[in-house]
Protein backbone atom coordinates (compact mmCIF):
# COMPACT_ATOMS: atom_id res chain seq x y z
CA UNK A 1 0.00 0.00 0.00
CA UNK A 2 1.34 3.42 -0.94
CA UNK A 3 2.09 5.73 2.00
CA UNK A 4 1.32 8.92 0.05
CA UNK A 5 -2.21 10.23 0.66
CA UNK A 6 -4.57 10.15 -2.30
CA UNK A 7 -7.32 12.71 -2.88
CA UNK A 8 -10.07 11.47 -5.18
CA UNK A 9 -11.95 14.00 -7.31
CA UNK A 10 -15.14 13.85 -9.27
CA UNK A 11 -14.63 15.52 -12.66
CA UNK A 12 -17.78 17.20 -13.99
CA UNK A 13 -18.96 19.85 -11.56
CA UNK A 14 -15.69 19.81 -9.59
CA UNK A 15 -12.86 20.29 -12.09
CA UNK A 16 -14.72 21.03 -15.32
CA UNK A 17 -17.84 23.06 -16.10
CA UNK A 18 -19.17 21.21 -19.12
CA UNK A 19 -22.74 22.51 -19.19
CA UNK A 20 -22.50 23.73 -22.78
CA UNK A 21 -21.11 20.38 -23.91
CA UNK A 22 -23.76 18.44 -21.99
CA UNK A 23 -26.49 20.14 -23.95
CA UNK A 24 -24.69 19.92 -27.28
CA UNK A 25 -23.99 16.19 -26.88
CA UNK A 26 -27.42 15.36 -25.44
CA UNK A 27 -29.12 17.23 -28.28
CA UNK A 28 -27.05 15.45 -30.92
CA UNK A 29 -27.71 12.05 -29.35
CA UNK A 30 -31.46 12.76 -29.21
CA UNK A 31 -31.47 13.72 -32.89
CA UNK A 32 -29.86 10.37 -33.72
CA UNK A 33 -32.42 8.45 -31.70
CA UNK A 34 -35.54 10.42 -32.67
CA UNK A 35 -34.72 11.79 -36.09
CA UNK A 36 -35.26 15.14 -37.85
CA UNK A 37 -38.16 16.08 -35.56
CA UNK A 38 -35.70 16.48 -32.70
CA UNK A 39 -33.39 18.69 -34.72
CA UNK A 40 -36.28 21.01 -35.56
CA UNK A 41 -37.72 21.06 -32.04
CA UNK A 42 -34.63 21.35 -29.85
CA UNK A 43 -32.87 24.72 -29.62
CA UNK A 44 -29.17 25.00 -30.34
CA UNK A 45 -28.65 27.26 -27.33
CA UNK A 46 -28.62 25.73 -23.86
CA UNK A 47 -32.23 25.73 -22.52
CA UNK A 48 -32.85 27.03 -19.01
CA UNK A 49 -34.88 23.92 -18.12
CA UNK A 50 -31.96 21.67 -19.05
CA UNK A 51 -29.59 23.73 -16.91
CA UNK A 52 -31.92 23.72 -13.90
CA UNK A 53 -32.45 19.95 -14.19
CA UNK A 54 -28.74 19.12 -14.45
CA UNK A 55 -28.14 18.89 -10.64
CA UNK A 56 -30.42 15.84 -10.56
CA UNK A 57 -28.51 13.96 -13.26
CA UNK A 58 -26.36 11.04 -12.13
CA UNK A 59 -25.45 9.28 -15.38
CA UNK A 60 -24.76 10.77 -18.80
CA UNK A 61 -27.62 8.94 -20.51
CA UNK A 62 -30.11 10.83 -18.37
CA UNK A 63 -29.20 14.03 -20.21
CA UNK A 64 -30.30 12.48 -23.50
CA UNK A 65 -33.62 11.63 -21.88
CA UNK A 66 -33.97 15.21 -20.61
CA UNK A 67 -33.45 16.50 -24.14
CA UNK A 68 -36.23 14.23 -25.39
CA UNK A 69 -38.49 15.46 -22.59
CA UNK A 70 -37.94 19.03 -23.75
CA UNK A 71 -39.47 18.08 -27.11
CA UNK A 72 -42.72 16.96 -25.52
CA UNK A 73 -45.09 19.79 -24.62
CA UNK A 74 -46.97 17.40 -22.30
CA UNK A 75 -43.92 16.13 -20.42
CA UNK A 76 -43.60 16.82 -16.67
CA UNK A 77 -40.45 18.81 -17.43
CA UNK A 78 -42.34 21.18 -19.72
CA UNK A 79 -45.49 21.32 -17.59
CA UNK A 80 -44.00 21.38 -14.09
CA UNK A 81 -40.43 22.57 -14.54
CA UNK A 82 -37.32 21.05 -12.97
CA UNK A 83 -37.79 18.15 -10.51
CA UNK A 84 -38.62 19.02 -6.92
CA UNK A 85 -36.77 16.17 -5.23
CA UNK A 86 -34.92 12.94 -5.98
CA UNK A 87 -38.05 10.78 -5.83
CA UNK A 88 -39.78 13.08 -8.33
CA UNK A 89 -36.79 12.92 -10.66
CA UNK A 90 -36.55 9.13 -10.48
CA UNK A 91 -40.29 8.74 -11.17
CA UNK A 92 -40.07 11.01 -14.19
CA UNK A 93 -37.02 9.16 -15.51
CA UNK A 94 -38.63 5.74 -15.16
CA UNK A 95 -41.88 6.84 -16.82
CA UNK A 96 -40.07 8.56 -19.68
CA UNK A 97 -37.94 5.49 -20.41
CA UNK A 98 -41.01 3.27 -20.35
CA UNK A 99 -43.06 5.58 -22.57
CA UNK A 100 -40.32 5.69 -25.20
CA UNK A 101 -39.28 2.06 -24.91
CA UNK A 102 -35.68 3.17 -24.37
CA UNK A 103 -32.92 1.46 -22.42
CA UNK A 104 -30.21 3.44 -20.57
CA UNK A 105 -27.43 1.52 -22.32
CA UNK A 106 -28.73 2.61 -25.72
CA UNK A 107 -28.83 6.25 -24.64
CA UNK A 108 -25.34 6.04 -23.16
CA UNK A 109 -24.04 4.47 -26.35
CA UNK A 110 -25.57 7.23 -28.48
CA UNK A 111 -24.08 9.91 -26.23
CA UNK A 112 -20.61 8.38 -26.32
CA UNK A 113 -20.74 7.89 -30.09
CA UNK A 114 -21.51 11.59 -30.53
CA UNK A 115 -18.54 12.45 -28.34
CA UNK A 116 -16.19 9.99 -30.06
CA UNK A 117 -16.99 11.49 -33.43
CA UNK A 118 -16.61 15.04 -32.13
CA UNK A 119 -13.16 14.28 -30.72
CA UNK A 120 -12.10 12.58 -33.95
CA UNK A 121 -13.45 15.26 -36.31
CA UNK A 122 -12.95 18.53 -34.44
CA UNK A 123 -11.28 18.01 -31.09
CA UNK A 124 -10.55 21.72 -30.64
CA UNK A 125 -14.20 22.73 -30.94
CA UNK A 126 -15.31 19.95 -28.60
CA UNK A 127 -12.73 20.92 -26.00
CA UNK A 128 -13.84 24.56 -26.26
CA UNK A 129 -17.26 23.59 -24.92
CA UNK A 130 -15.64 22.87 -21.52
CA UNK A 131 -14.23 25.34 -19.00
CA UNK A 132 -12.31 24.56 -15.83
CA UNK A 133 -13.72 26.08 -12.67
CA UNK A 134 -11.67 29.10 -11.49
CA UNK A 135 -8.57 28.19 -9.51
CA UNK A 136 -9.09 24.43 -9.61
CA UNK A 137 -6.41 23.54 -12.17
CA UNK A 138 -3.73 25.54 -10.37
CA UNK A 139 -4.69 23.95 -7.04
CA UNK A 140 -4.46 20.45 -8.48
CA UNK A 141 -0.97 21.19 -9.76
CA UNK A 142 0.09 22.46 -6.31
CA UNK A 143 -0.97 19.24 -4.60
CA UNK A 144 2.01 17.50 -6.18
CA UNK A 145 4.46 19.94 -4.59
CA UNK A 146 2.75 19.24 -1.25
CA UNK A 147 3.32 15.49 -1.61
CA UNK A 148 -0.37 14.72 -2.21
CA UNK A 149 -1.37 12.52 -5.12
CA UNK A 150 -4.80 13.01 -6.68
CA UNK A 151 -7.00 10.91 -8.93
CA UNK A 152 -10.22 11.31 -10.89
CA UNK A 153 -13.34 9.19 -10.42
CA UNK A 154 -16.13 10.17 -12.81
CA UNK A 155 -19.32 8.88 -14.38
CA UNK A 156 -18.04 10.28 -17.67
CA UNK A 157 -16.44 7.82 -20.08
CA UNK A 158 -12.78 7.37 -19.19
CA UNK A 159 -11.55 8.26 -22.69
CA UNK A 160 -13.40 11.60 -22.72
CA UNK A 161 -12.14 12.57 -19.27
CA UNK A 162 -8.61 11.70 -20.42
CA UNK A 163 -8.95 14.00 -23.44
CA UNK A 164 -9.99 16.91 -21.24
CA UNK A 165 -7.33 16.30 -18.61
CA UNK A 166 -4.68 16.15 -21.32
CA UNK A 167 -5.90 19.46 -22.78
CA UNK A 168 -5.54 21.04 -19.33
CA UNK A 169 -2.07 19.50 -18.92
CA UNK A 170 -3.23 17.63 -15.82
CA UNK A 171 -1.87 14.19 -14.95
CA UNK A 172 -3.83 12.43 -12.21
CA UNK A 173 -2.26 9.44 -10.51
CA UNK A 174 -5.29 7.37 -11.54
CA UNK A 175 -8.36 7.84 -13.71
CA UNK A 176 -11.59 5.85 -13.38
CA UNK A 177 -14.66 6.30 -15.58
CA UNK A 178 -18.15 4.89 -15.54
CA UNK A 179 -16.79 1.67 -17.08
CA UNK A 180 -15.01 0.87 -13.80
CA UNK A 181 -18.12 0.59 -11.63
CA UNK A 182 -19.97 2.74 -9.15
CA UNK A 183 -18.11 5.33 -7.13
CA UNK A 184 -18.45 3.43 -3.82
CA UNK A 185 -17.15 0.27 -5.54
CA UNK A 186 -14.12 2.04 -6.97
CA UNK A 187 -13.37 3.81 -3.69
CA UNK A 188 -13.42 0.48 -1.86
CA UNK A 189 -10.99 -0.95 -4.40
CA UNK A 190 -8.73 2.07 -4.04
CA UNK A 191 -8.80 1.91 -0.26
CA UNK A 192 -7.52 -1.64 -0.38
CA UNK A 193 -4.28 -0.45 -1.99
CA UNK A 194 -3.97 3.28 -1.18
CA UNK A 195 -4.31 5.60 1.79
CA UNK A 196 -7.27 7.79 0.89
CA UNK A 197 -7.27 11.32 2.29
CA UNK A 198 -10.68 12.32 0.95
CA UNK A 199 -13.28 12.29 -1.80
CA UNK A 200 -14.38 15.57 -3.43
CA UNK A 201 -17.78 15.70 -5.18
CA UNK A 202 -20.52 18.11 -6.21
CA UNK A 203 -23.34 15.58 -5.83
CA UNK A 204 -24.55 15.26 -2.25
CA UNK A 205 -26.45 12.03 -2.90
CA UNK A 206 -23.23 10.37 -4.04
CA UNK A 207 -21.39 11.47 -0.91
CA UNK A 208 -24.22 10.14 1.26
CA UNK A 209 -24.11 6.82 -0.62
CA UNK A 210 -20.36 6.63 0.03
CA UNK A 211 -20.91 7.18 3.75
CA UNK A 212 -23.54 4.44 3.85
CA UNK A 213 -21.07 1.97 2.38
CA UNK A 214 -19.35 -0.30 4.93
CA UNK A 215 -15.65 0.36 4.78
CA UNK A 216 -16.07 3.95 3.59
CA UNK A 217 -18.11 5.44 6.44
CA UNK A 218 -15.01 7.13 7.91
CA UNK A 219 -13.67 8.50 4.60
CA UNK A 220 -13.58 12.32 4.71
CA UNK A 221 -15.93 13.66 2.03
CA UNK A 222 -16.24 17.18 0.66
CA UNK A 223 -19.14 18.83 -1.15
CA UNK A 224 -17.82 21.65 -3.34
CA UNK A 225 -19.64 24.96 -3.27
CA UNK A 226 -19.06 25.64 -6.98
CA UNK A 227 -20.60 22.55 -8.60
CA UNK A 228 -24.02 21.62 -10.00
CA UNK A 229 -25.86 21.86 -6.70
CA UNK A 230 -29.49 21.79 -5.68
CA UNK A 231 -30.49 24.83 -3.57
CA UNK A 232 -30.79 22.83 -0.35
CA UNK A 233 -27.66 20.69 -0.75
CA UNK A 234 -25.38 22.62 1.61
CA UNK A 235 -27.77 22.50 4.56
CA UNK A 236 -27.73 19.84 7.26
CA UNK A 237 -24.79 17.88 5.88
CA UNK A 238 -24.24 14.54 7.66
CA UNK A 239 -21.20 13.97 9.84
CA UNK A 240 -18.15 13.33 7.72
CA UNK A 241 -19.38 15.38 4.75
CA UNK A 242 -17.81 18.83 4.75
CA UNK A 243 -18.71 21.98 2.84
CA UNK A 244 -15.76 22.96 0.64
CA UNK A 245 -15.48 26.65 -0.24
CA UNK A 246 -12.74 27.89 -2.62
CA UNK A 247 -10.84 29.41 0.31
CA UNK A 248 -10.58 26.09 2.13
CA UNK A 249 -9.77 24.27 -1.11
CA UNK A 250 -6.83 26.64 -1.69
CA UNK A 251 -5.46 26.11 1.82
CA UNK A 252 -2.96 23.37 2.82
CA UNK A 253 -4.56 19.94 3.07
CA UNK A 254 -3.54 19.70 6.74
CA UNK A 255 -6.05 22.47 7.51
CA UNK A 256 -9.00 20.62 5.96
CA UNK A 257 -11.46 18.98 8.34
Amino acid sequence: MSNSPLLVFDFDGVIIDGMEEYWWAARQASIRLIGPAAEAALPVELPALFRSSRPWVHHGWEMVLLAAELMDAESPLRLLGAPQDTADYLRRTERSLEARGWQPAVLQQALEQVRREAVAKDRTSWLALHRPFPGVVDRLRRFQSEGVAWSVLTTKGRAFAAELLDALDLQPALLHGHEDGSKPEVLLQLRAVRRLRGFIEDRRATLEAVHRTPGLDDLPCYLVSWGYLKPQDRHGLPDGVHWLEPELFASPLASWP
